[in-house]
């Protein structure tokens, strides 16, 4: 049993010392807590575990802290996939939910597993999903000063549990500033994919990440026989011909953890039961 998240880029319109290390300890503590999950729990319902916990903290652009579209409106998408089924489900641009990942999650019993905007709000609140303001002072800042963080904010989780099953769930809260109904990489499996040899969550600029299909890149490598290692360097080097900002986090069948990024520095962390690896 293996899990790693990641918080986006530590290029935020905050980039203190105070902020690296407020970020060091929280993603330290969610993957604490989420492998505590996984336990008891299969890979899948950690995931959207782990996720709920980054949407939660105003340090990540997710959930909580989402940044502000060109309109004034928050719109957020979030997606998560089975590595057993290889089925996904997301939402896209949907507005006034606390957890946009379990909305995702939720839809993985419904034969239409990806919905957008009215119709991701109207499938929310007709499922018990309350609404809930993830507006934060900060972001509304941001917005009002005109301060463009780049786009380069996304949370994900990748775990492996005890059955040797994999699971992917990624979550956004936009790149701030956007066109409104701009699609982020989020929702798809350019920035979000699982099957049964892999499991990659991608966080960078979307449209590089989809440009590339870079999840989809790297699962489909390891699953035709190649290295982790070795499919995310591939692919990588494959971002640089559009000079992509992207970073990804994977682990394989065998558990093996992997992560990469184009520009530094994605934040994470990995932990194993034993060893946190946390970025620096």
């Amino acid at each position: 049993m293996k899990i790693i998240i990641h918080g986006g880029f530590f290029s935020e319109s905050d980039q203190s010392h105070e902020v690296k290390v407020a970020k060091q300890n929280s993603l330290k503590n969610i993957a604490q807590k989420a492998f505590d999950y996984l336990q008891s729990n299969s890979a899948f319902d950690t995931v959207a575990y782990a996720v709920s916990l980054l949407e939660d903290d105003a340090l990540f652009n997710a959930g909580i802290g989402s940044q502000i579209q060109s309109d004034g409106i928050i719109r957020m998408s979030a997606a998560i996939m089975d590595g057993e089924t290889q089925k996904l489900s997301g939402v896209i641009n949907i507005q006034d939910v606390k957890n946009p990942v379990f909305v995702a999650k939720d839809l993985m019993k419904e034969e239409d597993r990806v919905l957008g905007g009215s119709g991701a709000k109207k499938y929310a609140s007709e499922h018990g999903f309350e609404d809930f303001s993830t507006e934060i002072p900060q972001r509304r800042k941001e917005y009002e000063a005109k301060i463009n963080n780049g786009g380069k904010g996304t949370v994900g989780c990748v775990a492996i549990d005890k059955d040797g099953k994999l699971a992917v769930a990624t979550s956004t809260g936009g790149k701030g500033f956007e066109i409104p109904g701009r699609i982020s990489d989020s929702a798809t499996v350019a920035g979000n994919y699982a099957n049964s040899f892999c499991a990659v969550s991608c966080t960078g600029v979307g449209e590089d990440i989809v440009s590339n299909a870079t999840a989809t890149k790297i699962v489909t490598r390891v699953t035709d026989g190649m290295k982790l290692k070795d499919a995310f360097h591939k692919t990588f080097e494959e971002l640089k011909t559009i000079d992509g900002f992207a970073g990804a986090i994977a682990i394989d069948k065998d558990g093996s953890i992997y992560h990469q990024d184009s520009y530094p520095t994605m934040v994470f962390a990995s932990f194993d039961g034993e060893n946190f690896e946390i970025f620096n």
